[in-house]
């Protein structure tokens, strides 16, 4: 899967429902077991929560995410286990000889996110999964996760992010994320989403799609952070579930949690109407609970403080900074910085450069842009900063480490999400060079 391009040769759809046809995938049981999170921030946090939330209800759940942060098996899950190394190479196998056939036969060339959809609904369906959740890759019109024709989705949020292929307003990135749900079906979108009420509706009504909105329909209250946990209360319809708990922390992910328990909420309905309101209450508490999310602004040293964020767009990593300085403080923190090449170097640096006294701007093996040129755009972002040039990650490693030792300073590693988990490898100990990346 790894010698695929990332993309396939056009529109993917057609193709790719010939190659679930070719391996058995029984698409209307995968409509009835699924749902769908779309979003531009928060959809990896989002498709944990409620995967999590079934787990802890009794149903044998999937879990279908991109990108991975440490092993490709990640992106397959079952009950919260990445797939193991045997079921994965049969799987995989088999995923090659019918991208093989399909392939001649249509005069098409596949992606390797289109092999990893169609190899997740297969290990799903051949696990005999209850429920499956599925997370989007970009977008919702074209992506094959439209292909599971999901009832219930969701919006988690929109920001401007693949505006080659989305489209250059957030009417239309949102639009494009919207048609991930199947006619007939019920979207939750997130609170940012909130301004884009009248289009959205406009957009929605002549396919019979319901909208709900955070914010809206879907109430939060009494939000409290801390450095170790978050409660809320959640409002949805007539279901009140007060003191939720998460340990996953930012202001962002109240919004998350009550997406996933909302998409739970609304999937049930659906395929298990006669659910016990006990049972389930149960499951969305124990669920959210338990939930664990690596890189979602997560503690991976103690001494000196240490705090790594994979946010990579500038909307998501200005809301991570805001709750990175309501729970730990907004003194004392030195600023590891990258960004990866693909990514608006400018706009991601004067998201975070103001807020910091010192920055260390650094380059990860992985797409990592120049350390000098973000340098020279933190400090046009912020000219009273002391920068420092780390020109790998592992001297932005050691020179973050003495000087928050010897200043008695915290560390924030933010920019992309490739810079944070380098970070954390070679802060274990390990070497960032044998994690994979497409």
């Amino acid at each position: 899967m790894f010698k695929l391009p990332k993309y396939g040769e056009g529109v993917c759809l057609a193709r790719l429902a010939d190659l679930m046809s070719v391996l058995g995938i029984d698409r209307a049981r995968l409509q009835r077991i699924s749902v769908v999170v779309t979003g531009s921030n928060g959809k990896g946090s989002t498709a944990a929560f409620c995967a999590a939330i079934g787990h802890a209800f009794g149903l044998r759940t999937g879990l279908f995410t991109s990108p991975h942060l440490y092993r490709f098996n990640e992106r397959f899950q079952i009950d919260g286990t990445p797939i193991d190394d045997p079921a994965l190479a049969e799987l995989l196998a088999r995923i090659e000889t019918a991208i093989v056939g399909v392939s001649q036969r249509r005069g098409e060339s596949f992606g390797a996110f289109e092999a990893q959809f169609a190899l997740a609904c297969l290990y799903f369906q051949e696990s005999q999964c209850d429920f499956a959740v599925f997370e989007a890759g970009i977008g919702g019109r074209y992506d094959p996760v439209r292909l599971v024709g999901a009832r219930t989705s969701c919006v988690t949020s929109v920001d401007y992010e693949h505006v080659a292929l989305l489209g250059d307003t957030l009417e239309l990135i949102a639009s494009d994320k919207s048609d991930a749900c199947a006619a007939g079906g019920t979207i939750v979108y997130g609170e940012n989403c909130r301004a884009l009420r009248d289009h959205l509706g406009e957009y929605n009504r002549h396919r019979d799609v319901k909208n709900l909105h955070v914010g809206d329909q879907i109430r939060i209250g009494h939000a409290v952070s801390s450095a170790r946990q978050q409660h809320f209360d959640l409002d949805v319809g007539d279901v009140a579930l007060p003191a939720l708990e998460t340990h996953l922390l930012g202001a962002f992910q109240f919004n998350n949690a009550a997406i996933a328990a909302t998409l739970f909420l609304l999937w049930l309905k659906r395929a298990r109407p006669d659910a016990s309101p006990t049972a389930i209450e149960s499951g969305i508490r124990a669920g959210l609970r338990d939930t664990r999310w690596p890189g979602r602004l997560e503690v991976i040293r103690q001494q000196p403080l240490t705090v790594i964020d994979v946010g990579h767009t500038p909307d998501g990593i200005r809301q991570a900074l805001a709750s990175l300085m309501a729970i730990h403080g907004a003194g004392d923190w030195i600023l590891v910085l990258g960004v990866s090449r693909d990514k608006r170097a400018d706009e991601i640096v004067a998201a975070l450069a103001p807020a910091f006294e010192r920055i260390i701007c650094t380059s990860a093996h992985h797409k990592g842009a120049d350390a000098s040129s973000i340098a020279d755009a933190a400090r046009s972002a912020n000219p009273r900063a002391a920068i420092h040039i780390a020109p790998t990650i592992e001297a932005a490693v050691r020179d973050a480490v003495a000087m928050a030792t010897s200043q008695n300073r915290k560390i924030y590693v933010a920019g992309g999400l490739f810079l944070a988990i380098e970070f954390a490898r070679i802060a274990s100990g390990e070497r960032a060079e044998d994690l994979d990346f497409f």
